[in-house]
């Protein structure tokens, strides 16, 4: 009897050790994910090309593929052609400014020679050979010229103004134009897809040749050299982690053994959630749980949706 107990004694102790190993050997566990980009067109139109295939590596900032812009292009030719016509409708001054120029130059002329004629009848009524009224009617004269004079210079200025007001306002037209023709060039520099961040084709939507709209889905890219374990510790767990804190990751490998790596906490749930069914936490009575994620460096092992486990 005594052996018996004993032999009994010795199976249940190690089932016991056996349970509390498994169940105890982690504080944490959960499945790995990434941060994921979903890139769209920012433009609508049929894919002329699209250089995307699931699994590739994207650089940032390549152009992996271009949506027809021939109608934005079109209409950038016609706003600039615009803009050319108003140049066509402004008024040009120099021809009138130009005829009322030659006219005081006449008037100039006549002037200069009627103060000579003033100077010379000047000096003949000093030696008593002319007559006051002959001064007297050149001054007239010099007058009515010095008045045209100022008559042909105000009509300058005033053509000058009314062909300058009437420029103005049939070229505050083009400003408009010229914004209209940024905001197209700018549509069609969108019509280039690029690519936002380096990382790997996870999911491929479309394909060349479609006809896509703007914000539609055209394929997913994740950075894979690191992933994100989201993970659920309990509230008793909880004041022992703090971001930054670095922790162990493992993963299987094999039947009875682990792959382990380095892990750091970048991000603590504020905001308690019922468990998962698909997750075991330290504590498995306990039903309120916060996520965590704890970043790992990926060396190529390491797959979205895989299950693994922290060590505090």
């Amino acid at each position: 009897m005594k052996k018996i107990l004993f032999t009994n004694l010795a199976i249940l102790s190690f089932f016991i050790i056996s349970c509390n190993g498994n169940g105890n050997e982690f504080d944490a566990s959960g499945t790995f994910e990434s941060d994921e980009v979903i890139v769209s067109s920012e433009v609508p139109g049929k894919l002329i090309a699209f250089n995307v295939e699931e699994g590739a590596v994207l650089n940032k900032d390549s152009v992996i593929g271009m949506i027809d812009a021939t109608n934005i292009n079109l209409q950038q030719q016609q706003v600039e052609a615009s803009i050319n016509a108003l140049n066509e409708k402004t008024m040009d001054a120099s021809p009138q400014i130009k005829l009322l120029q030659n006219q005081m130059a006449v008037q100039q002329s006549q002037l200069d020679n009627l103060l000579h004629e003033q100077t010379r009848v000047e000096n003949l009524i000093k030696a008593d050979a002319a007559t006051s009224k002959q001064l007297d009617d050149i001054n007239s004269q010099i007058d009515v010229v010095k008045k045209n004079m100022d008559v042909t210079m105000q009509q300058i200025n005033v053509q000058k103004n009314n062909i300058a007001t009437q420029n103005r306002s049939i070229l505050s037209e083009a400003e408009p134009l010229r914004k209209r023709v940024a905001q197209l060039k700018d549509q069609e520099q969108k019509a280039n897809i690029v690519n936002p961040i380096t990382g790997t084709v996870i999911t491929k939507y479309a394909e060349a040749g479609e006809v896509t709209s703007t914000g539609k889905a055209l394929y997913k890219i994740a950075d894979l050299s690191s992933l994100n374990l989201r993970a659920y510790v309990t509230g008793i767990q909880l004041p022992q982690i703090k971001l930054g804190q670095q922790v162990k990751v493992m993963i299987d490998d094999g039947a009875k053994k682990y792959k382990e790596y380095n892990g750091t906490i970048i991000w603590i749930a504020d905001k308690a959630e019922f468990t998962p069914k698909t997750i075991q936490t330290k504590e498995e009575r306990a039903n309120l749980v916060y996520a965590i994620k704890v970043k790992v460096k990926n060396d190529g092992y390491l797959k979205i949706g895989m299950y693994g486990e922290v060590k505090l």
